[in-house]
């Protein structure tokens, strides 16, 4: 497995397993496919350009299979904290190990990054799978966001995790 940041030149693949995660798992996104299948290619290559954002990719030969996306805080009295991002690997390439080394790949990007304190994220509190990568990687529950998301008639609670670094 290969992880590396993507590029504006990424478009096109990011776009792809963009589309994918919201369809498989709507659950576990804030957008929904139906927003974001209108999108410009343009749009998503500055997603991937934009300054202060690091998005990672997880690629099994050619194919990319995972992604995560690191955002720094911006405001000044916000500096010391990073938050993650649309994390989502393909079903066929989970439990392969893909998911964690891009989890570690934004912790060891935010560790570059002089003033981040801490890394912030949510996950779907019905997520067992995901709660244990992120905690074996050190994030803690410090909250529960109930009823956080809506899709259809189904109300998915969310976990507030954080990492102190």
């Amino acid at each position: 497995m290969e992880i590396r940041r993507l590029s504006g030149q990424d478009a096109d693949i990011y776009r792809a397993i963009r589309l994918d995660g919201l369809q498989q798992n709507p659950e576990a996104f804030g957008s929904s496919y139906e927003e974001e299948k209108g999108y410009t290619l343009e749009r998503f290559r500055d997603r991937l350009q934009a300054e202060n954002t690091f998005t990672y990719g997880a690629f099994d030969g050619p194919e990319l299979v995972g992604v995560v996306t690191l955002v720094p805080e911006g405001k000044m009295k916000m500096k010391h904290r990073a938050n993650i991002y649309a994390m989502y690997v393909k079903p066929e390439t989970r439990g392969k190990g893909a998911g964690k080394q891009l989890v570690e790949t934004v912790v060891s990007q935010a560790r570059k990054l002089e003033e981040i304190e801490r890394i912030y994220l949510t996950v779907v509190a019905s997520n067992e799978p995901a709660k244990r990568l992120y905690s074996s990687i050190g994030f803690e529950v410090y909250g529960l966001d109930k009823k956080a998301l809506r899709v259809g008639d189904t109300y998915f609670d969310e976990e507030l995790m954080v990492l102190f670094l």
